[in-house]
């Protein structure tokens, strides 16, 4: 078992594939076969992404940060390959605020999207 995410705070501005409660719940990415190649594609899917820098990246873990447009608030999108379970776990969350206007769910259903629609 890959190493867990961190847990999401009590606030609505955070999502994770490992949350066990409905607010904060998102599904995971699956995938099949060897976990380097879905890691690879996923962070050719997060490249291709406005305003997202890869921080860190390798075949079992990924890390990336997101800058608004407007004000500059940097969200982190963390994911882990669970080959065992065939998914890339996934969290995204707001460094700052309370709210995110449901921001960081839509960024991981983007992402869920277009790593599904990428071969």
């Amino acid at each position: 078992m890959p190493t867990p995410l961190a847990p999401c705070p009590s606030s609505p501005n955070c999502v994770s594939s490992q949350a066990t409660d409905a607010k904060h719940r998102v599904d995971a990415i699956a995938f099949s076969g060897d976990p380097g190649p879905a890691m690879r594609r996923l962070r050719a899917v997060i490249e291709a992404m406005p305003r997202a820098r890869i921080v860190s990246a390798d075949d079992s873990a990924l890390r990336a940060e997101f800058t608004s447009r407007l004000f500059r608030f940097v969200d982190d999108v963390d994911c882990i390959a669970d080959p065992a379970a065939g998914v890339i776990q996934i969290r995204s969350a707001s460094r700052v605020g309370y709210s995110d206007l449901g921001v960081n769910r839509q960024r991981v259903e983007a992402i869920r999207a277009a790593f599904a629609s990428r071969t």
